[in-house]
Protein backbone atom coordinates (compact mmCIF):
# COMPACT_ATOMS: atom_id res chain seq x y z
CA UNK A 1 0.00 0.00 0.00
CA UNK A 2 1.20 0.71 1.63
CA UNK A 3 3.38 7.55 1.15
CA UNK A 4 2.15 7.37 4.61
CA UNK A 5 3.93 4.33 5.46
CA UNK A 6 2.50 0.99 4.61
CA UNK A 7 2.75 -2.49 2.82
CA UNK A 8 2.78 -1.15 2.12
CA UNK A 9 3.66 -2.53 1.09
CA UNK A 10 -1.16 -2.75 -6.42
CA UNK A 11 0.53 -4.00 -7.81
CA UNK A 12 -1.42 -1.71 -9.87
CA UNK A 13 0.01 1.39 -7.74
CA UNK A 14 1.83 1.74 -10.53
CA UNK A 15 -0.67 1.41 -12.82
CA UNK A 16 -1.73 5.38 -12.26
CA UNK A 17 -2.34 5.48 -9.18
CA UNK A 18 -1.67 2.28 -6.44
CA UNK A 19 1.67 2.10 -4.58
CA UNK A 20 0.58 1.41 -1.13
CA UNK A 21 3.70 2.14 0.89
CA UNK A 22 3.55 1.51 4.49
CA UNK A 23 5.10 -0.04 7.44
CA UNK A 24 3.57 -3.49 7.18
CA UNK A 25 5.42 -6.11 9.41
CA UNK A 26 4.09 -5.51 13.43
CA UNK A 27 3.78 -8.19 14.94
CA UNK A 28 0.26 -9.94 14.80
CA UNK A 29 -2.52 -10.04 17.49
CA UNK A 30 -4.20 -13.19 17.91
CA UNK A 31 -7.55 -13.25 16.07
CA UNK A 32 -10.18 -16.01 15.41
CA UNK A 33 -9.64 -19.34 13.03
CA UNK A 34 -10.93 -19.19 10.04
CA UNK A 35 -14.80 -19.79 10.53
CA UNK A 36 -15.94 -23.52 8.90
CA UNK A 37 -18.43 -22.84 5.90
CA UNK A 38 -21.63 -24.95 5.61
CA UNK A 39 -23.29 -24.98 2.26
CA UNK A 40 -26.13 -22.71 1.58
CA UNK A 41 -28.90 -22.22 -1.38
CA UNK A 42 -28.61 -18.92 -2.52
CA UNK A 43 -29.70 -16.82 -5.46
CA UNK A 44 -26.90 -16.58 -8.10
CA UNK A 45 -25.77 -12.61 -8.37
CA UNK A 46 -27.30 -10.65 -11.03
CA UNK A 47 -25.21 -9.47 -13.77
CA UNK A 48 -27.21 -6.31 -13.39
CA UNK A 49 -27.29 -3.46 -11.18
CA UNK A 50 -29.64 -2.55 -8.94
CA UNK A 51 -31.25 0.43 -9.46
CA UNK A 52 -31.47 3.25 -7.99
CA UNK A 53 -28.35 3.71 -5.94
CA UNK A 54 -29.12 4.70 -2.56
CA UNK A 55 -28.79 8.15 -1.91
CA UNK A 56 -25.70 8.98 -0.08
CA UNK A 57 -25.37 8.29 3.82
CA UNK A 58 -28.80 6.56 3.80
CA UNK A 59 -28.88 3.76 5.80
CA UNK A 60 -29.68 0.22 4.09
CA UNK A 61 -29.82 -3.39 4.92
CA UNK A 62 -27.03 -5.02 3.54
CA UNK A 63 -29.43 -7.94 2.32
CA UNK A 64 -30.08 -4.84 -0.28
CA UNK A 65 -26.01 -4.01 -0.56
CA UNK A 66 -25.57 -5.67 -4.57
CA UNK A 67 -23.92 -8.93 -4.28
CA UNK A 68 -24.24 -9.63 -0.91
CA UNK A 69 -25.85 -13.07 -1.09
CA UNK A 70 -23.29 -14.26 -3.16
CA UNK A 71 -20.71 -13.47 -0.67
CA UNK A 72 -18.94 -16.01 1.87
CA UNK A 73 -20.35 -14.51 5.38
CA UNK A 74 -18.22 -16.82 7.46
CA UNK A 75 -14.86 -15.49 5.65
CA UNK A 76 -16.22 -12.00 6.19
CA UNK A 77 -17.25 -12.45 9.78
CA UNK A 78 -13.61 -13.89 10.68
CA UNK A 79 -12.28 -11.18 8.69
CA UNK A 80 -14.00 -8.07 10.39
CA UNK A 81 -12.83 -9.70 13.55
CA UNK A 82 -9.75 -10.16 12.80
CA UNK A 83 -8.78 -6.02 12.18
CA UNK A 84 -11.62 -4.61 13.74
CA UNK A 85 -9.56 -4.02 16.79
CA UNK A 86 -7.87 -0.87 16.09
CA UNK A 87 -11.53 0.57 15.29
CA UNK A 88 -11.37 3.44 17.66
CA UNK A 89 -15.55 4.83 16.78
CA UNK A 90 -16.95 3.55 20.31
CA UNK A 91 -20.17 1.43 18.69
CA UNK A 92 -17.63 -0.02 16.18
CA UNK A 93 -15.43 -1.26 18.93
CA UNK A 94 -18.86 -2.65 21.10
CA UNK A 95 -19.66 -4.57 17.67
CA UNK A 96 -16.22 -5.82 17.51
CA UNK A 97 -16.46 -7.38 20.91
CA UNK A 98 -19.51 -9.10 19.88
CA UNK A 99 -18.16 -10.60 16.66
CA UNK A 100 -14.96 -11.40 18.64
CA UNK A 101 -16.84 -13.46 21.56
CA UNK A 102 -19.05 -15.34 19.17
CA UNK A 103 -16.10 -16.84 17.66
CA UNK A 104 -16.16 -18.39 14.16
CA UNK A 105 -19.59 -19.09 13.07
CA UNK A 106 -20.47 -21.25 10.08
CA UNK A 107 -21.95 -19.94 7.01
CA UNK A 108 -25.52 -19.27 7.95
CA UNK A 109 -25.14 -17.90 11.68
CA UNK A 110 -22.32 -15.40 10.05
CA UNK A 111 -24.70 -13.79 7.38
CA UNK A 112 -27.09 -13.10 10.52
CA UNK A 113 -25.18 -11.64 12.71
CA UNK A 114 -23.69 -9.32 10.13
CA UNK A 115 -27.38 -8.61 8.94
CA UNK A 116 -28.67 -7.96 12.45
CA UNK A 117 -25.66 -5.74 13.92
CA UNK A 118 -25.01 -3.47 10.59
CA UNK A 119 -26.39 -1.37 8.14
CA UNK A 120 -24.49 0.06 5.23
CA UNK A 121 -24.59 3.69 3.62
CA UNK A 122 -23.13 4.63 0.34
CA UNK A 123 -20.37 6.86 0.15
CA UNK A 124 -20.07 9.79 -2.46
CA UNK A 125 -19.89 8.89 -5.81
CA UNK A 126 -18.03 6.34 -8.26
CA UNK A 127 -14.41 6.17 -7.32
CA UNK A 128 -11.60 3.68 -8.37
CA UNK A 129 -10.66 0.30 -7.21
CA UNK A 130 -6.63 -0.79 -7.57
CA UNK A 131 -4.98 -3.62 -5.75
CA UNK A 132 -1.32 -4.53 -4.49
CA UNK A 133 0.46 -7.36 -3.03
CA UNK A 134 3.80 -8.67 -1.25
CA UNK A 135 6.21 -9.19 -4.81
CA UNK A 136 8.99 -11.53 -4.30
CA UNK A 137 11.99 -11.24 -5.97
CA UNK A 138 15.51 -12.62 -6.62
CA UNK A 139 18.64 -11.06 -4.76
CA UNK A 140 21.98 -10.90 -3.96
CA UNK A 141 24.11 -10.09 -1.00
CA UNK A 142 26.72 -8.40 -2.93
CA UNK A 143 26.64 -6.28 -6.33
CA UNK A 144 27.10 -8.32 -9.75
CA UNK A 145 24.71 -7.51 -12.77
CA UNK A 146 22.03 -7.62 -13.60
CA UNK A 147 21.76 -7.15 -9.62
CA UNK A 148 22.78 -3.44 -8.98
CA UNK A 149 20.00 -1.81 -7.39
CA UNK A 150 21.18 -1.20 -3.45
CA UNK A 151 18.31 -1.74 -1.15
CA UNK A 152 19.32 0.44 1.10
CA UNK A 153 18.31 1.05 5.07
CA UNK A 154 16.82 4.21 6.16
CA UNK A 155 20.14 6.81 6.64
CA UNK A 156 21.25 7.37 9.59
CA UNK A 157 21.61 10.44 11.40
CA UNK A 158 18.95 11.79 8.86
CA UNK A 159 16.67 14.51 10.52
CA UNK A 160 14.88 15.29 7.64
CA UNK A 161 14.64 12.81 4.89
CA UNK A 162 13.03 14.82 2.55
CA UNK A 163 16.01 16.74 2.49
CA UNK A 164 17.89 13.73 0.65
CA UNK A 165 16.47 14.81 -2.66
CA UNK A 166 14.81 12.75 -5.60
CA UNK A 167 14.34 9.07 -6.48
CA UNK A 168 17.60 10.49 -9.56
CA UNK A 169 19.27 12.24 -6.36
CA UNK A 170 19.52 9.26 -3.95
CA UNK A 171 20.75 6.10 -6.65
CA UNK A 172 23.45 8.92 -7.89
CA UNK A 173 25.06 8.49 -4.13
CA UNK A 174 26.29 5.62 -3.28
CA UNK A 175 24.62 3.90 -0.35
CA UNK A 176 25.99 4.44 3.20
CA UNK A 177 25.19 0.85 3.54
CA UNK A 178 23.30 -2.10 1.11
CA UNK A 179 21.07 -4.71 2.78
CA UNK A 180 21.06 -6.71 -0.92
CA UNK A 181 21.12 -6.16 -4.07
CA UNK A 182 18.32 -6.81 -7.12
CA UNK A 183 17.05 -5.55 -10.34
CA UNK A 184 16.58 -2.09 -11.03
CA UNK A 185 13.29 -2.56 -11.76
CA UNK A 186 12.37 -5.69 -9.14
CA UNK A 187 13.89 -2.61 -6.40
CA UNK A 188 11.58 0.26 -8.11
CA UNK A 189 8.64 -1.88 -8.26
CA UNK A 190 9.14 -3.68 -4.27
CA UNK A 191 9.38 -0.09 -3.44
CA UNK A 192 6.33 0.76 -4.87
CA UNK A 193 4.54 -1.72 -3.10
CA UNK A 194 6.27 -0.94 -0.27
CA UNK A 195 7.42 -4.30 1.00
CA UNK A 196 8.59 -7.53 -0.64
CA UNK A 197 10.32 -11.01 -0.56
CA UNK A 198 13.53 -11.48 -1.31
CA UNK A 199 14.95 -14.74 -2.42
CA UNK A 200 18.95 -15.87 -2.11
CA UNK A 201 20.82 -17.91 -4.21
CA UNK A 202 21.64 -20.24 -0.64
CA UNK A 203 17.90 -20.65 -0.38
CA UNK A 204 17.34 -18.05 2.02
CA UNK A 205 14.12 -15.75 1.68
CA UNK A 206 14.02 -12.76 3.82
CA UNK A 207 11.35 -10.76 3.95
CA UNK A 208 11.67 -6.57 2.98
CA UNK A 209 10.05 -4.13 5.20
CA UNK A 210 8.87 -0.55 4.83
CA UNK A 211 11.48 1.60 6.72
CA UNK A 212 11.27 5.43 5.64
CA UNK A 213 10.94 7.39 2.52
CA UNK A 214 11.74 10.43 1.31
CA UNK A 215 8.41 11.49 1.55
CA UNK A 216 8.01 12.69 -2.13
CA UNK A 217 4.70 12.45 -4.03
CA UNK A 218 4.94 8.75 -6.25
CA UNK A 219 4.34 8.96 -10.05
CA UNK A 220 3.40 5.98 -11.97
CA UNK A 221 5.74 4.77 -14.55
CA UNK A 222 2.31 3.48 -16.26
CA UNK A 223 1.41 6.83 -16.70
CA UNK A 224 4.79 7.64 -17.82
CA UNK A 225 5.02 5.17 -20.79
CA UNK A 226 1.03 5.70 -21.71
CA UNK A 227 2.66 9.34 -22.62
CA UNK A 228 5.44 8.01 -24.02
CA UNK A 229 3.72 5.57 -26.52
CA UNK A 230 5.68 2.86 -25.03
CA UNK A 231 2.80 0.54 -23.91
CA UNK A 232 -0.92 0.71 -25.13
CA UNK A 233 -3.46 2.00 -22.56
CA UNK A 234 -5.03 -0.93 -21.91
CA UNK A 235 -2.06 -3.04 -21.36
CA UNK A 236 -0.04 -1.29 -19.03
CA UNK A 237 -0.72 -3.89 -16.51
CA UNK A 238 2.41 -4.45 -13.96
CA UNK A 239 3.80 -7.51 -16.15
CA UNK A 240 4.04 -5.10 -19.22
CA UNK A 241 5.45 -2.06 -17.20
CA UNK A 242 7.72 -4.42 -15.45
CA UNK A 243 8.91 -6.36 -18.95
CA UNK A 244 9.03 -3.20 -20.57
CA UNK A 245 11.83 -1.74 -17.73
CA UNK A 246 13.45 -5.13 -17.63
CA UNK A 247 14.03 -5.24 -21.56
CA UNK A 248 15.24 -1.43 -21.55
CA UNK A 249 18.00 -1.44 -18.19
CA UNK A 250 20.11 1.14 -18.37
CA UNK A 251 19.51 4.79 -18.70
CA UNK A 252 16.46 4.46 -20.75
CA UNK A 253 14.38 2.55 -17.98
CA UNK A 254 16.36 4.99 -15.18
CA UNK A 255 14.57 7.74 -17.00
CA UNK A 256 11.24 6.59 -17.04
CA UNK A 257 11.76 5.46 -13.10
CA UNK A 258 13.58 8.77 -12.16
CA UNK A 259 10.03 10.48 -13.21
CA UNK A 260 9.28 9.23 -10.21
CA UNK A 261 10.26 10.88 -7.07
CA UNK A 262 9.86 9.12 -4.13
CA UNK A 263 12.18 6.89 -2.89
CA UNK A 264 11.54 4.15 0.25
CA UNK A 265 13.97 2.38 2.16
CA UNK A 266 13.72 -1.18 4.07
CA UNK A 267 14.53 -3.17 6.86
CA UNK A 268 15.20 -6.87 5.91
CA UNK A 269 14.45 -9.95 8.52
CA UNK A 270 13.95 -13.69 8.04
CA UNK A 271 10.59 -14.45 6.38
CA UNK A 272 8.23 -15.49 8.85
CA UNK A 273 5.70 -16.72 6.65
CA UNK A 274 3.20 -14.51 7.43
CA UNK A 275 1.28 -12.10 6.03
CA UNK A 276 2.35 -8.47 6.51
CA UNK A 277 0.70 -5.92 8.43
CA UNK A 278 -0.34 -2.47 7.31
CA UNK A 279 -0.04 1.05 8.71
CA UNK A 280 -3.23 -0.50 11.61
CA UNK A 281 -0.50 -2.63 12.31
CA UNK A 282 -2.44 -6.00 12.36
CA UNK A 283 -1.84 -8.54 9.78
CA UNK A 284 -3.64 -8.07 6.31
CA UNK A 285 -5.52 -10.44 5.28
CA UNK A 286 -5.58 -11.32 1.72
CA UNK A 287 -9.00 -10.43 -0.23
CA UNK A 288 -10.28 -8.76 2.73
CA UNK A 289 -7.98 -6.00 3.80
CA UNK A 290 -7.69 -2.30 1.67
CA UNK A 291 -5.46 0.74 2.04
CA UNK A 292 -7.78 3.81 1.55
CA UNK A 293 -6.94 7.54 2.98
CA UNK A 294 -6.28 7.88 6.19
CA UNK A 295 -7.51 11.43 6.69
CA UNK A 296 -11.16 10.54 5.17
CA UNK A 297 -11.76 6.90 6.71
CA UNK A 298 -10.73 5.31 10.10
CA UNK A 299 -8.72 2.14 10.28
CA UNK A 300 -10.26 -0.79 11.82
CA UNK A 301 -13.37 0.45 9.75
CA UNK A 302 -15.78 -2.56 7.78
CA UNK A 303 -16.93 -1.77 3.81
CA UNK A 304 -18.49 -2.95 1.07
CA UNK A 305 -16.74 -2.92 -1.62
CA UNK A 306 -18.61 -2.90 -5.31
CA UNK A 307 -16.27 -2.61 -8.54
CA UNK A 308 -16.97 -3.30 -11.79
CA UNK A 309 -16.01 -1.91 -15.39
CA UNK A 310 -12.34 -3.02 -15.73
CA UNK A 311 -10.19 -0.60 -17.96
CA UNK A 312 -7.13 -3.42 -18.60
CA UNK A 313 -7.39 -6.41 -20.24
CA UNK A 314 -7.86 -9.69 -18.39
CA UNK A 315 -8.96 -8.72 -15.37
CA UNK A 316 -11.89 -10.13 -13.55
CA UNK A 317 -14.95 -8.05 -14.24
CA UNK A 318 -16.39 -8.01 -10.62
CA UNK A 319 -14.99 -7.35 -6.67
CA UNK A 320 -17.59 -7.66 -4.49
CA UNK A 321 -17.09 -8.29 -0.40
CA UNK A 322 -16.68 -7.23 2.67
CA UNK A 323 -13.25 -5.54 3.67
CA UNK A 324 -11.72 -3.86 6.69
CA UNK A 325 -9.52 -0.52 6.03
CA UNK A 326 -6.02 -1.83 7.79
CA UNK A 327 -3.54 0.12 5.30
CA UNK A 328 -3.31 3.44 3.67
CA UNK A 329 -0.76 4.57 0.65
CA UNK A 330 0.77 7.62 -0.51
CA UNK A 331 -1.17 6.94 -4.29
CA UNK A 332 -4.60 6.12 -1.93
CA UNK A 333 -6.42 9.65 -2.05
CA UNK A 334 -9.99 10.49 -2.10
CA UNK A 335 -13.29 9.33 -0.86
CA UNK A 336 -14.03 6.72 -2.69
CA UNK A 337 -10.67 5.57 -3.31
CA UNK A 338 -9.55 2.01 -1.86
CA UNK A 339 -6.16 -0.54 -2.37
CA UNK A 340 -7.28 -3.95 -2.35
CA UNK A 341 -4.56 -6.56 -0.62
CA UNK A 342 -4.62 -10.01 -2.60
CA UNK A 343 -1.76 -11.61 -1.11
CA UNK A 344 2.20 -12.90 -1.05
CA UNK A 345 3.55 -13.82 -4.45
CA UNK A 346 3.43 -14.42 -8.45
CA UNK A 347 -0.47 -15.47 -8.56
CA UNK A 348 -1.72 -12.28 -6.33
CA UNK A 349 0.83 -10.25 -8.29
CA UNK A 350 -0.66 -11.28 -12.00
CA UNK A 351 -4.35 -10.65 -10.72
CA UNK A 352 -3.34 -7.07 -8.08
CA UNK A 353 -1.60 -6.10 -11.89
CA UNK A 354 -4.96 -5.85 -13.51
CA UNK A 355 -7.50 -4.17 -10.89
CA UNK A 356 -8.43 -1.10 -12.02
CA UNK A 357 -12.06 -0.67 -11.57
CA UNK A 358 -15.01 1.49 -11.15
CA UNK A 359 -15.16 1.25 -7.09
CA UNK A 360 -18.74 2.49 -5.50
CA UNK A 361 -17.91 2.17 -1.63
CA UNK A 362 -20.68 1.71 1.48
CA UNK A 363 -19.21 2.38 4.79
CA UNK A 364 -20.31 -0.59 7.31
CA UNK A 365 -22.18 0.77 10.53
CA UNK A 366 -23.35 -0.39 13.87
CA UNK A 367 -27.30 -1.10 13.73
CA UNK A 368 -29.07 2.21 15.56
CA UNK A 369 -26.68 4.47 14.62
Amino acid sequence: MGATPRLTLAALALLSLSACLAPRYAAPPAGPPTAARTPERRPPPSPERPAPLPAEGEAIPLASLPGWYAEDHAAALAAFAAGCGVAHDPALAAACRAARSAGPLREPEAKAFLEARFVARRVGDAGVLTAYFMPEYEARETEAPPFTAAVRPRPSGAEALSALGDRASIEATAPERALAWMKPEDLFFMQIQGSGLLDLPDGRRLKASFAASNGLPFVAPAGVLRRQGAIPARQTTSDAVRAWLAAHRGPEADAVMDQDPRYVFFTLAVDDGREPAGTAGVPLVAGRAIAVDASLHDLGGAYWIDADSPTLSGAPSLYRRLVVALDTGGAIKGLVRADLYLGRGAAAGDEAGRVRHVLRLYALAPAGE
